[in-house]
């Protein structure tokens, strides 16, 4: 039987978004790998075997696949924030869940965040998605914090802000760690965690 118009172009668009997909794996392992400067498009394609012409259906140029790179990794760190499921009104429950996603976060976007900084310092198209890669999450960490405090459900050890710029800091650094000891990541969570709940000044739960 032939394929409807509306199959065909179901079937086509499939084709094109996991291409894209994949153009967008690869471009992420070779800038991850080498960096912005020193990768082609050449190596790109050559990374996700296809053609060139293949790539320049779907981006314009290198600063074009690296943009869109950029943005995932954006999406990333903001989808940790982003937990379905979770009781929102148990902050143990909350600091656990959202650790352990910010925390997969950094590790799995390592070697990119370090391309995508130093590529923010002389590109106005990388500079603001740098900024929020960076800022949001620490902006939503210290509302959360203050929202705590106003209700009385915590007792922050210093100022709202600095807790969530110092965190992130922690949580980026020991990425590193997670990086090169991947069986450590549970223990390094709940370590994490209970560090982040200690600055929060939030009392441990009966069971512990």
């Amino acid at each position: 039987m032939a394929k409807t118009p509306w199959a065909a172009r179901t079937a086509r668009e499939g084709r094109d978004s996991a291409t894209r997909s994949l153009l967008l794996d690869c471009a992420a392992r070779v800038f991850g790998r080498i960096g912005y400067a020193r990768t082609t498009i050449a190596d790109i394609t050559r990374e996700a075997e296809v053609s060139r012409a293949a790539f320049y259906i779907y981006f314009a140029s290198k600063a074009d696949v690296f943009e869109a790179v950029a943005l995932r990794v954006r999406d990333a760190f903001l989808a940790a924030h982003e937990l379905p499921g979770v009781d929102a009104d148990d902050p143990h429950e909350l600091a656990r869940e959202s650790s352990a996603a910010f925390l997969r976060a950094c590790t799995d976007n390592l070697e990119l965040m370090t391309v995508i900084e130093h590529q923010a310092l002389a590109d106005a198209r990388i500079h603001p998605i740098w900024r929020e890669i960076r800022e949001r999450p620490m902006h939503r960490t210290s509302r959360y914090i203050e929202r705590l405090t106003v209700q009385g459900r915590a007792r922050p050890a210093a100022p709202a802000h600095v807790i969530a710029e110092a965190t992130y800091g922690i949580f980026t650094q020991f990425a590193h760690h997670v990086a090169a000891n991947p069986s450590e990541y549970d223990e390094t969570v709940n370590h994490l965690t209970a560090m982040y709940l200690r600055l929060l000044g939030i009392p441990e739960t009966s069971g512990n």
